[in-house]
């Protein structure tokens, strides 16, 4: 008889428990992405594992029904035929930059309803120089103090879809520190010990949040620094649940409400 240990006891029973919260049972083929199309672009900096982290979310994609397409340049956003009636884009692309065509491209399918999804420095530390692509995403990546540290992640929205059922948790990779768009809704924040850059201490910091750009929704997570960091089932789960909520799949959440946190 094999024995498990209390603590892979507690982990199995924490799974168990997040994926019956969530919207993830799908039977394939009949989930409810069905009939919606995704189109993921992978490249840019090797070290984040581009492909090994789409490949990680494109089976499941496909199992809640999807139909997914996978390119590896970002040569496909001037591709009209690509790019029109996509329900979502969920994007791994670290640095680079777009040029005018393949910006116009991106742009112009969210402002008319596409979904955007992404996370770490797949989305947030992309074309620096396209202003208006950073004005999309809701956010820019600017340093990771530490470099790979221990971390919370703390839940702030306890009711949003994306993140219910969800309790803090902790990771040990980059804690990205952000310049962040007033006008998103967050869903979960981190707190910066000062490690690596004493002058940020007690620093909270968006981990997780969601924005419009025109009529597209726009969901952004600074986890995910390697394929291995989504082995934290909170991690992994904020993710598909997110790419959901883009792809406007019903009852994965309504349109964001800001937080605003000058006002």
């Amino acid at each position: 008889m094999k024995i498990h240990s209390p603590a892979r006891i507690v982990v199995v029973a924490a799974i168990a428990a997040l994926a019956a919260t969530s919207l993830l049972a799908a039977v394939p083929g009949e989930g409810p992405g069905t009939g919606k199309r995704v189109l993921m672009v992978w490249g840019g900096w090797p070290g984040h594992e581009p492909k090994q982290t789409v490949d990680l979310f494109a089976p499941w994609l496909k199992e809640q029904g999807f139909e997914v397409e996978i390119a590896d340049t970002v040569a496909v956003y001037k591709d009209p035929v690509k790019m029109k009636g996509l329900a979502l884009i969920v994007q791994a692309v670290t640095m680079g930059r777009l040029d005018r065509e393949e910006e116009r491209g991106l742009l112009e399918a969210v402002r008319s309803g596409t979904g955007l999804a992404g996370w770490h420095g797949g989305i947030a530390d992309s074309f620096g120089s396209n202003t208006e692509y950073e004005f999309m995403v809701g956010g820019a990546w600017v340093a990771h103090p530490g470099n790979i540290i221990e971390y919370e992640v703390n839940i702030t929205d306890r009711n949003d879809p994306i993140t219910k059922g969800l309790s803090d948790f902790k990771m040990k990779s980059e804690q990205y520190y952000m310049l962040v768009d007033p006008n998103t809704q967050v869903l979960a924040t981190t707190t910066f010990s000062g490690v690596g850059a004493p002058w940020i201490k007690g620093a909270v910091m968006p981990v997780v949040w969601k924005k419009l750009y025109g009529k597209g929704r726009v969901f952004n997570s600074t986890l995910g620094h390697v394929a291995a960091d989504f082995n934290v089932p909170e991690a992994r789960m904020i993710v598909q649940r997110g790419m959901l909520w883009a792809a406007r799949v019903p009852g994965a959440g309504e349109d964001p409400v800001p937080t605003n946190p000058y006002k």
